[in-house]
């Protein structure tokens, strides 16, 4: 299917790593001309070099997300680098830190990130004839996860906050999904680092995943290419849960 994304503009939060950077190798395989940001500058030099690679636009900048003067900078500076902005990816987590200093990072850039993002582009996404924006959230915010704290907590509100966005943008014409993956398995990531470490605890969530496997990065940016393509024109406000079944509540 031709996802009629040739020659979009797509900005994508996080985009050096994991789901991040699979859905900015995605967008590009699409022929999206693509901004991402990270905060190693190393890392989005090479995932730049990347992307540039497919024949597509290809810029970047360090930015971290949780500062919110350098992320509307970046947003403005990717707009006109890019010619305007179709397309908005919220990817980007918080984590690494405890306590109060976790909750304080998650909402930063988990929630607070979010939403900057979405107030520095409406003007550029309203001007577009496909503007939309995916949330990157979690089904750990759908279902009780590890223990309770800031990541599972604040993706919980990302999905509300994108829900009710969904409402106020439309008739702006501008449409807001949201994707929840599950266990995904990424070479140096989370799951990887479970498997490695808690070995126990990995073998029991992967005996939990009806489909018998995790997720691949691809499979979540397969999804979210979808839902920024004009193939999904009349998709907004909803929440799509890539687990491979391992969240038991029924879908609805």
């Amino acid at each position: 299917m031709d996802l009629q994304l040739k020659g979009a503009k797509a900005l994508v939060t996080g985009g050096t790593k994991g789901i991040g950077r699979a859905i900015a190798n995605t967008l590009a395989d699409e022929g999206c001309n693509v901004a991402i940001c990270s905060r190693n500058a190393e890392e989005v030099e090479a995932a730049v070099a990347e992307l540039s690679s497919k024949g597509v636009t290809a810029i970047g900048q360090a930015v971290d997300v949780g500062d919110g003067d350098a992320l509307k900078a970046w947003v403005a500076a990717s707009a006109e680098g890019l010619g305007g902005i179709d397309i908005v990816v919220s990817n980007v987590s918080g984590g690494g830190a405890q306590g109060d200093e976790s909750w304080r990072r998650h909402l930063e850039h988990d929630m607070l990130g979010a939403v900057r993002l979405v107030e520095s582009s409406t003007e550029y996404l309203e001007a577009s004839d496909n503007g939309n924006i995916v949330m990157i959230s979690t089904t750990a915010a759908l279902e009780k996860f590890i223990q309770a704290g800031a990541y599972n907590a604040l993706k919980a509100a990302l999905l509300q906050y994108s829900g009710a966005l969904s409402q106020d943008l439309a008739p702006k014409g501008i449409r807001v999904n949201a994707v929840s993956p599950g266990p995904i398995f990424v070479e140096g990531g989370f799951w990887d680092n479970i498997k490695q470490h808690m070995t126990a605890f990995y073998d029991a969530t992967l005996a939990d995943i009806p489909l018998g496997r995790m997720g691949s990065a691809e499979e979540v940016a397969a999804q979210v290419a979808l839902l920024a393509s004009p193939r999904a024109a009349f998709t907004t406000g909803t929440n799509v849960v890539i687990d491979g079944g391992i969240t038991k509540r029924i879908q609805f």
